[in-house]
């Protein structure tokens, strides 16, 4: 009998409210690792921002993005960038490889000027760039 009135346009929209439910959790998850992460918000402003999402969860959370979402990505890339890194050094560390030091990526780049593949102009730009 319950299954008889259960069309199917209603578990289309079984579906999608399921979908929006979990985005929604997500979103929530994202905004709150993202206020604990911010290194340039106070403690304070960490606590207004947590209740301020507590308290009014759609508003706060749209608040958030619209005020903050620019921070969002940047604390993204410098993640990303520190476990790149991190990754990097651990393959350098197991095959047994030293870091790169700037005499040898000088080195480096004189032989690729050398070479003809770097301009002397693009040599100095990347020496610049290793010597900063």
């Amino acid at each position: 009998m319950l299954a008889s009135d259960f069309g199917t346009g209603q578990i289309f929209w079984s579906f999608v409210w399921f979908t929006m439910f979990f985005l929604w959790i997500y979103l929530l998850i994202v905004v709150f690792a993202d206020i604990f992460r911010s290194h340039e918000l106070s403690g304070f402003a960490k606590f207004l921002w947590i209740l301020f999402v507590i308290i009014t969860p759609y508003l706060g959370v749209f608040v958030y993005l619209i005020a903050r979402g620019h921070k969002m990505t940047e604390h993204r890339l410098e993640d990303a960038a520190a476990r790149d890194q991190a990754a990097q050094a651990y393959v350098r560390q197991a095959a047994g490889t030293p870091p790169p030091t700037a005499a040898g990526e000088l080195q480096r780049l004189a032989d690729l000027r050398d070479n003809g593949v770097l301009s002397p102009e693009e040599f100095e730009v990347q020496k610049a760039k290793i010597l900063a």
